[in-house]
């Protein structure tokens, strides 16, 4: 019989997505584990389960009013839980935040610092004191009225929007005008206003080009446009419009990110020359706190801010400067602690991993003072440094402490094992799992033969960090034989000078090529600017235009980054791109953002499904075509769901639902195009199929088949073909764009990019991941990564150290060589975890 201070949270009967019926106990005010393979159904467990639960009764005690204003996730499916207090989610986000969002405005420091300058600033004699309001740019109070607050202009040159100089306006000189009619059209509009379209760029008189390319001006003028042969082409009145004003109209206003991210290459950003990057109006730079504006103070990293407020903070009691400066204080500790010192409040957003911003979000709940509640956290060492682990460690042992419970999805066998307890799910992915192998201490997993978890958290050569409930018996069966395998020759190398951007100050690389490379360093040290930024830009360029980023491709066509990259400050060479035939960039991005969007179709798999259908004979004699089984267009699918095969259901004052379609029960087509079957399938239960059945159904399409079989080499033979990407999970993304790739005929020398491509993956399918990427290279392509497992990097061919700390303190090459080099740098914090894991 339970007691009223039952202290285990117990579910019973869990079948959201791939749980089957799971009956679990775990204990509260500890550090638990969730764990398994990906997909193995954790977080449906973690957070589908037991948080919206939690977020279920809680909601239940709000107004009926107040609920319409609160996110509602909705009831998970399960018999019941009991035990469960209020919980706090912590997730992976991976939402795109505004440019005007910035570290300060995420941990409310910036709200605390304001209102330090209003309250305790040194103000100019004779000034009033202004409200906190007027030190934000995100305000009209305090953003600077040239750039609006953004701290930057757009700006352009003649050199950007006239790449060749040698061509005529005919022949293209104008790179940044539209193609096809739309550029025609600027062109006979220039004809008819009488400038020479036909002279060389460089030979027109200056003042001439100066107004083709930067005049405000937008004359309208009658075109006579040249007759083609057999067309009749009528005058019309054409409007001109400048180089300039058409990619600054561009940038600004297109919905298209193509169109957006083709604009960007013809701008260069420059600081705001009236508030001088600052953001704010002059009245608020006016003010000063120990002898900085607020500017100032937002640049300096945490660490800095907190040095200068120390002083101020040993204040008397009642004294409001010390009152806020210990209040700062307070709030920037849990964030050093954290390993973000490096940060600065007015490090933007956007820029920010997912793994820095969900440590933002726990450090701010560590001063939060919440007692007894769960904390469910999705991967928090995700993106750190090894040498970071332990301070994370530290914190989430903190919250426990406080009187908390922990409930941690986690892949990090470093926290694993120091977790007080441990729930394993699988033993496979999709509908090979969804059942829980062991709940217990940790110590008791080595006793489980079915788990793929069990031989990572027993593998004695990783080191323990402090784990001690291991015997080590079963730690040869665990472990096996680790192959011993010599780092491949470069066939050449890519050389970076006078890189300067972010945090990398004059910085010199050397990047090989033919063999795999790891780039690592702690969290913040630069390796993402330098490989994802800098490396990338300049090899798109190099291969003509990141075309090969296909993998990387949002749902509107604009290669994912590629509107990110930007120009690169300073005056960057690069030496031995020619070598260099295509960039592939492979990221864990979305690859889509509806429903509508999945599997099948985001591989083309879907293309060759529709053809099978269309081909079959009672779709000939219907005239049925392959556009007749798609659920995206009108013929063939429902028309009662448009193709969704639910429908949305609204209850006013509860969470709003979903309900498969009246008329075709979720299938999501016509009950006409279901008539036709392939092999005794309709298209609908094709798609139902998963990777690894459809494998077999149709093993005799070979372009299919070539299709599947690289998904299944990528360890994602669980997920069904009409999967919505919606569904789909960042390392699960990441792999479908690499099958998406390898299946391709591949061309020239290739170039993958990938940045920290084993976030969110489990230790067994990192191992799958890597043998696909060391299999590129084996075919002569080159792959860099960004990575902080040291599984990574010890099994590569070059290793690239930055470092030695995060922010200001890092952007350096402290190493690089062999793994077997780096491991014995001085002065690397890498280096002695590369060194442990090579003493396998």
């Amino acid at each position: 019989m339970r007691t009223a201070h039952d202290p285990f949270v117990r579910v019973r009967g869990a079948r959201e997505h791939n749980l089957r019926e799971v009956d679990v106990d775990i204990p509260r005010d500890a550090l638990a584990v969730f764990t398994g393979v990906s997909g193995s159904g954790k977080s449906s467990l973690a957070f589908g389960t037991i948080y919206a639960e939690a977020q279920r009764r809680y909601i239940e005690s709000v107004a009926p009013y107040a609920r319409r204003l609160i996110h509602q996730v909705g009831a998970p499916t399960v018999a019941e839980i009991s035990g469960l207090p209020p919980a706090v989610s912590l997730e992976q986000r991976r939402s795109a935040p505004t440019a005007r969002s910035s570290v300060g405005t995420v941990t409310l420091l910036s709200n605390s610092l304001r209102m330090l300058f209003s309250r305790a600033g040194d103000y100019p004699p004779g000034t009033d004191r202004l409200d906190s309001d007027a030190f934000s740019p995100n305000t009209a109070a305090g953003a600077c009225p040239a750039c609006h607050g953004l701290g930057e202009v757009h700006g352009t040159t003649e050199e950007l929007l006239v790449p060749d100089p040698s061509l005529s306006i005919r022949d293209g000189a104008i790179a940044a005008w539209p193609g096809a009619w739309q550029g025609k059209n600027l062109r006979d509009v220039l004809d008819a206003l009488g400038h020479d379209i036909d002279r060389p760029w460089r030979e027109l008189p200056r003042a001439e080009r100066e107004w083709i390319l930067f005049t405000d001006e937008q004359p309208v003028v009658t075109v006579h446009p040249v007759r083609d042969a057999g067309r009749i082409q009528r005058p019309y009145q054409g409007t001109y419009m400048s180089a300039r004003r058409y990619v600054m109209h561009t940038f600004a206003d297109s919905k298209s990110r193509t169109l957006r991210a083709r604009a960007e290459r013809f701008l260069r950003s420059t600081p705001c020359p009236e508030c001088g990057g600052s953001r704010l109006r002059p009245e608020a730079l006016a003010v000063t706190f120990a002898g900085r504006t607020i500017a100032e103070l937002a640049g300096l990293p945490l660490t800095g801010l907190a040095e200068v407020l120390r002083p101020a903070a040993r204040g008397e009691a009642g004294d409001a400067a010390g009152t806020l400066a210990r209040d700062l204080l307070s709030r920037i500790e849990p964030i050093t602690e954290v390993g973000l010192g490096y940060l600065s409040l007015d490090r933007a957003a956007p820029t920010l991993s997912a793994g820095e911003s969900q440590r933002l979000r726990l450090a701010t709940q560590l001063r939060s003072g919440l007692f007894g509640v769960v904390y469910v956290l999705d991967e928090p060492s995700a993106g750190l440094h090894p040498a970071d682990t332990e301070a994370l460690l530290v914190m989430l042992e903190r919250l426990k402490a406080a009187g908390n419970s922990v409930f941690v999805v986690e892949h990090d066998m470093a926290v694993v094992r120091r977790a007080d307890w441990i729930v394993d799910v699988g033993p496979g992915a999709g509908e090979y799992g969804g059942r829980v192998l062991y709940s217990g201490p940790v110590a008791g997993l080595a006793e489980v033969t079915a788990s793929a978890t069990r031989r990572f958290v027993f593998d004695g050569h990783d080191g323990f960090n402090g784990f001690d409930g291991f015997d080590g018996k079963h730690q040869g069966e665990a472990r096996g034989e680790a192959a011993v395998r010599v780092p491949r020759e470069p066939s050449g190398w890519v050389r970076l000078e006078g890189v300067t951007r972010h945090n990398l100050r004059d910085l010199t690389a050397e990047f090989p090529l033919g063999v795999f490379t790891a780039v690592t360093g702690v969290s913040g040290s630069g390796k993402s600017t330098l490989v994802g930024q800098v490396l990338a830009g300049v090899l798109a360029e190099a291969a003509d235009g990141p075309g090969a980023a296909d993998t990387a491709d949002t749902e509107d066509g604009a290669p994912a980054g590629a509107a990110d990259r930007g120009p690169v400050a300073g005056e960057l060479v690069a030496k031995g791109t020619e070598a260099v035939d295509r960039l592939v960039v492979v990221d864990q991005r979305p690859i889509g953002r509806t429903p509508r969007s999945n599997l099948a179709t985001y591989t083309g798999l879907f293309d060759t499904v529709r053809k099978l259908f269309a081909a079959t004979d009672e779709s000939r004699a219907r005239g049925y075509t392959a556009g007749r089984f798609s659920f995206n267009v009108a013929g063939g699918r429902c028309e009662t769901c448009q193709g969704e095969g639910f429908v949305a259901v609204e209850l006013l004052f509860l969470p709003g639902t979903y309900s498969p379609c009246p008329d075709c029960h979720g299938a999501r087509y016509a009950p006409e195009t279901l008539e036709i079957r392939l092999r005794g399938l309709t298209v609908a239960e094709v798609l139902d199929l998963t990777v690894d059945a459809a494998r077999e159904f149709l093993a005799d399409a070979p372009a299919a088949a070539r299709s599947l079989r690289t998904l299944q080499e990528v360890g994602l033979g669980y997920l069904r073909l009409g999967q919505p990407a919606t569904e789909l999970s960042g390392g699960e993304a990441q792999r479908i764009k690499l099958a998406t790739e390898l299946q391709r005929a591949r061309r020239g020398h290739t170039v993958y990019l990938l940045d920290e491509p084993t976030t969110g993956l489990h230790p067994a399918d990192v191992e799958v991941l890597l043998r696909q990427l060391h299999g590129l290279v084996d075919a002569g392509h080159s792959v860099v990564v960004v990575e902080h497992d040291m599984a990574v990097a010890a099994g590569a061919d070059w290793v690239i150290d930055l470092g030695p700390g995060g922010g200001e303190e890092g952007g350096r090459v402290v190493a690089c060589g062999t793994p077997d080099e780096v491991a014995a740098a001085p002065g690397s914090r890498t280096a002695p975890y590369l060194a442990a894991r090579l003493a396998r």
